[in-house]
């Protein structure tokens, strides 16, 4: 992506009023080293709203964003009154562009909360999020009215109200700002018994200068030990709410997004709209000095993508390379992420930055390490240099539910992460295996692999998580010799690229292009580069030597939606494993192009597709461009040995884009399950008709058809309600393909169930799939619809 195309802003806090009605002393507003607010106007004018509304839209049609996330805030937004409330809301829905959501959010200290509010906030679809810090204890230490009252017993009637059955849809979840002198087990307990949907875990806004406070008796690092305690508590009660704190970690240990800017390396989206309309960048570098979030915009003079290209914005945007030399060498640095970007400040190394660790560095890794130990990571330790073990593949590594889960089409972001942990190890297994069916002793690229292994896993992992990491290894095991060892060179080259420690490796160039899997690839002459990772980066030395430190293609990343990140590869050699061509590199507009789509697809599948979604949006890491099939038909494809990744020709529209991603999916999914157990006799040689296909398929053709059809069949079925009633060519189409593939798929489960070559795993899966269909089924259609697919079985059929 070229510079002159900014990170879309998708992320919005709107300050209705700038003071506040309780005094607590942990404010970052009011508290900290930033005095802005004083002169701030005390409202924010209509005037302001109506232009801020107009920007959003245009920045959102602009970037076709599929949604758009705006957090009304303070100060206290409920002071603003509800008159203004709701023309903020009503201006807000109104500017966005057709098929553009608003998740509209207020945040709220509660004391003002009312029934008339919450019947306000219905009508506007205004999720509530609450400020309250546990027990009355732990609330009172800090969230205190000025006169010194409590305000613990108004926040719980706020809460009562939003858990009433008539509100309780509007209940976003609760705040909780830390203080290690609370009880963690108390805090924990008094926030479970009001079943929230959601709990953010905060850390205290802290810098250098302004250290956090660390009582002598609780350790070296008393906020790990305190979100320790929390998550055991957490886990041991099954999970019983969101934590994105707790689940950013998981995610980034599986080389996956993270859901929270305090974690991970995902770009800030972002942007803060003051009540005298001028934008500033995240509130929380209120907390460094007295003006670090300003940045000399206002809404009338500029647009958000003017915004979006501030240099402030832009460190928070540009990942690994915008951290500390420190974190960038650092082992834990891909889930820590550098912490948040405020914690970072330092005002004495000659001038002041964020140039540095956060300040609760030791404290993150040992929280992050912390969870690592509970199975948070898919790391495998190995011994001194040896060849990277494999954790076992066994049926074990899925729960009987997730099993269940999986058995009726679905999986969700958990479900599908154990499927992952599986595929990496099996990674690990087949990538040993090659080596040693390789006979060629041990070179430098695997005895660093595996040095590297023991030293920087994280690094290895994120590596060996890339979907085509093991396509060599599985060319290797099949015979084909002549693919050669350059690219596990190229493996070891790229995790000590991520490594950062300064070790060298030899990789050969063939084609006029050298290729670092996750990265990149860069133009040298063909022979042998030798490929250097540092902690700023890394250095290649081509074979004519010259040197080069950044790729010329680089791997790039998007982000449909909050917590999806995705990429786009289109420089991988090895991405040919798909049984369709791939298409040659996405120019800046075809790669704008995809960005679109994808974010339309993502909120479509969430909309069509809501059992399907969470489980794409926590394993689909990769989308390999196809080339256009002939005469335009949709190509897309899933390889057996590249879990994570889709291919797609990109179709003409994001419904079909959507249909696509979740078919192939489902493909993906299945494979995992298949390299963990057998639910077929592997001996059985008969050939099964399908009832969409005229030739005969084996028992695996049959199995991956259906399974992939299950999400076809329930996507065309949620659309077809959706048309309920309505006349038009698009509902039509929705009923008869309806029609079709749910006739289609239960058809496909009963040959299956019939045919003798299930085991019992494979059976269950049977029932779980006939149990999905099953209420598909008995849905009425109109005569027409059935008319229209037995007109197209007929001619599939030949009759």
């Amino acid at each position: 992506m070229t510079t002159s195309i900014p990170l879309p802003l998708t992320q919005f806090v709107v300050k209705m009023h700038s003071r506040c009605d309780l005094a607590c002393d942990h404010c970052y507003v009011y508290e900290h080293a930033d005095r802005s607010w004083s002169s701030r106007p005390k409202i924010i004018a209509d005037g302001i709203l109506a232009k801020a509304a107009e920007r959003i839209g245009e920045h959102a049609a602009a970037h076709r964003l599929p949604a758009v996330r705006v957090v009304l805030h303070g100060g206290e937004p409920l002071l603003a009154g509800p008159d203004r409330l709701r023309r903020a809301a009503e201006a807000l829905r109104a500017a966005l562009p057709p098929g553009c959501a608003l998740d509209l959010r207020i945040h709220t200290n509660g004391v003002l909360l009312s029934r008339a509010f919450c019947t306000l906030f219905a009508e506007l679809d205004l999720k509530v999020g609450i400020s309250l810090d546990g027990d009355k204890a732990a609330n009172d230490r800090h969230r205190r009215f000025a006169d010194g009252r409590s305000s613990h017993p108004q926040v719980l009637r706020a809460v009562a109200l939003l858990n009433e059955p008539g509100f309780r849809h509007l209940f976003a979840g609760l705040l909780c700002t830390m203080d290690v002198e609370n009880d963690p087990v108390a805090v924990y307990r008094a926030l479970a018994e009001l079943r929230p949907p959601a709990v953010d875990f905060l850390l205290p806004h802290a810098t250098w200068d302004e250290p956090p406070k660390r009582p002598g008796t609780l350790g070296a690092t008393p906020y790990a030990d305190w979100l320790l305690t929390v998550h055991g508590l957490w886990e041991a009660d099954g999970r019983p709410f969101a934590v994105r704190t707790f689940e950013s970690v998981h995610r980034t240990l599986r080389g996956f997004s993270s859901l929270t800017e305090s974690l991970g390396l995902e770009p800030s989206d972002l942007a803060v709209l003051e009540t005298d309309g001028t934008f500033e960048q995240a509130d929380s570098l209120k907390t460094a000095y007295d003006g670090a979030p300003a940045t000399g915009m206002n809404v009338f003079a500029h647009s958000l993508d003017d915004l979006a290209r501030h240099p402030g914005i832009a460190a928070r945007q540009s990942g690994l390379a915008g951290l500390s030399e420190a974190c960038r060498a650092c082992p834990v640095v891909r889930s820590c992420g550098g912490g948040l970007y405020a914690h970072r400040y330092r005002s004495d190394d000659g001038g002041g930055s964020f140039d540095h660790p956060s300040v609760y560095c030791g404290d993150l890794m040992t929280f992050i390490n912390g969870l690592a130990g509970r199975g948070g990571s898919a790391v495998v330790p190995a011994q001194g240099t040896e060849p990277p073990e494999a954790e076992p593949l066994l049926p074990g590594a899925l729960t009987p539910s997730q099993l269940d889960e999986l058995a009726r089409g679905y999986g969700g972001a958990d479900t599908v992460a154990a499927l992952g942990r599986s595929q990496l190890a099996l990674t690990r297994a087949m990538l040993a295996a090659a080596w040693d069916a390789s006979g060629q002793g041990r070179p430098e690229a695997w005895a660093l692999l595996s040095a590297l292994d023991v030293e920087a896993p994280a690094a290895v992992d994120a590596v060996l998580a890339h979907p085509y990491a093991r396509a060599w290894a599985a060319r290797r095991l099949a015979g084909d010799l002549p693919v050669g060892l350059g690219p596990l060179a190229a493996l070891a080259a790229a995790a000590a690229v991520r490594a950062g420690r300064g070790d060298a490796v030899a990789v050969p160039v063939r084609g006029g292009w050298l290729h670092l899997p996750t990265l990149g690839r860069i133009a040298v002459p063909d022979g042998e580069a030798v490929v250097t990772g540092r902690a700023d980066g890394f250095e290649v030395r081509a074979s004519d030597g010259s040197v080069r430190t950044a790729p010329d293609e680089p791997l790039r990343r998007v982000r449909p939606a909050v917590g999806w990140t995705v990429a786009l590869e289109d420089t991988d050699p090895l991405r040919d494993c798909h049984d369709h061509p791939v298409a040659d590199r996405l120019s800046d507009a075809e790669l704008l192009d995809w960005t679109g789509a994808l974010r339309e697809a993502w909120e479509l599948l969430g909309r069509d597709l809501p059992g399907y979604a969470a489980g794409i949006g926590a394993g689909l890491a990769t989308v390999t461009p196809l080339r256009p099939g002939p005469a335009g038909r949709d190509v897309s494809s899933a390889a057996r040995q590249a879990y994570g990744a889709v291919g797609i020709a990109r179709p003409a529209t994001a419904p079909t884009l959507a249909l696509l991603l979740a078919h192939e999916f489902q493909h993906v999914k299945l494979g995992a399950v298949l390299d963990l157990m057998d639910l077929y006799d592997r001996a059985d040689d008969t050939r099964y008709f399908a009832p969409w296909r005229p030739d005969p398929r084996p028992i695996e053709g049959l199995l991956q058809g259906t399974y992939a059809h299950l999400a076809v069949t329930e996507y065309w079925g949620t659309r077809t309600l959706a048309y309920d009633g309505l006349p038009g060519e698009s509902a039509d189409r929705a009923r008869a393909q309806f029609a079709l593939w749910r006739r289609y798929t239960a058809e496909a489960v009963e040959r299956l169930a019939e045919s003798g070559a299930l085991t019992g795993a494979g059976l269950r899966f049977a029932d779980g799939m006939r149990a999905t269909v099953a209420p598909w089924l008995v849905l009425p259609l109109p005569a027409a619809a059935e008319q229209a697919a037995d007109r197209v079985r007929r001619e599939r059929a030949g009759v």
